[in-house]
């Protein structure tokens, strides 16, 4: 249980069911914090159908007033962030999962625990639906257009030249966005084939996305059964194999952060997270302690 109401909070991570798969990580799992991840149960035994991942955390760090300036500390956020989802992803890689918003708090175990028992039904029925699935995100880039290298305008003509130099990146750039369709099209089919679920995500801009790779125009999340995770992967690395004007990217197998649709509860303290480190958005990229499983 939690220790002085002034000195931690309990930080949820995921709903999970408490299944024996678990028993080998969670002594050794730690996460926010470095705090220990532990299940909490609705029934003493832990055979209920649901349960919360949770850590105590230092309330000092976490509590509403200091939040705010936590979230502006980059670096604090972004080693928040990878343990957060690292818990995800390790318990992801055992079972099924709802993954949660970072810093979703509560002030103590008897108030998460009346959050999930108050949602218990809502979450067997999307731990069921999500059963045997995984997430993968697929981007598309348009690349940049080169210059035009062509044969130069006869001489004396540099205006000519000019014009005919951009004329011809013009067309080239219009071409890479035919392509870029022509790739969005086909991934719709594949998507129809395999995928049960899809979200289209905003495309993404400025420092989440290399400059060399160009613009960003397709940035969806796909929900795909494990048992069509093969032939997905490689209906959607096939598709831009004929389109050079483009760039495909395909990420995951994650935990399916982008089709939970989890309403917060009265009880939870968490106020509205940024961008960068909040599901459920996209998990953060590849790094020391969270590669995709």
């Amino acid at each position: 249980m939690n220790g002085p109401a002034t000195e931690t909070l309990t930080y949820v991570y995921a709903v999970t069911p408490p299944t024996p798969a678990l028993d080998d990580v969670l002594p050794t799992l730690t996460g926010v914090a470095g705090s220990r991840v532990t299940l909490l149960a609705p029934v003493p035994d832990g055979t209920g159908p649901v349960a919360f991942a949770v850590s105590d955390v230092p309330r000092a760090d976490f509590e509403e007033a200091v939040l705010p300036a936590r979230f502006e500390d980059l670096r604090w956020l972004e080693e928040t962030a990878r343990a957060h989802h690292r818990v995800i992803e390790t318990l992801a890689a055992r079972t099924t999962v709802l993954p949660l918003r970072m810093a979703t708090l509560y002030q103590d175990h008897t108030r998460a625990m009346r959050a999930l028992q108050s949602q218990s039904q809502e979450f067997a029925t999307q731990l069921a639906r999500l059963a045997a699935h995984t997430e993968y995100g697929v981007k598309i880039y348009v690349r940049p257009a080169a210059p035009d290298r062509g044969e130069a305008a006869p001489s004396g003509s540099p205006g000519k030249a000019y014009l005919q130099a951009r004329r011809a990146q013009r067309d080239a750039h219009e071409d890479h966005y035919r392509q870029a369709r022509t790739a969005a099209d086909r991934i719709a089919e594949i998507a129809r084939r395999y995928a049960a679920d899809h979200v289209a995500h905003p495309p993404q801009s400025g420092p989440l996305t290399a400059a060399s790779a160009g613009e960003n125009v397709v940035n969806g999340a796909f929900l795909v059964p494990d048992a069509e995770a093969d032939a997905f992967r490689r209906a959607v690395q096939a598709t831009a194999e004929d389109l050079p004007g483009i760039l495909l990217e395909m990420t995951g197998p994650w935990a399916p952060y982008s089709f939970t649709a989890l309403l917060p509860t009265p009880e939870a303290l968490a106020p509205e997270a940024p961008a960068a480190g909040a599901p459920p958005l996209e998990p953060p990229p590849p790094g020391p302690g969270h590669e995709p499983r």
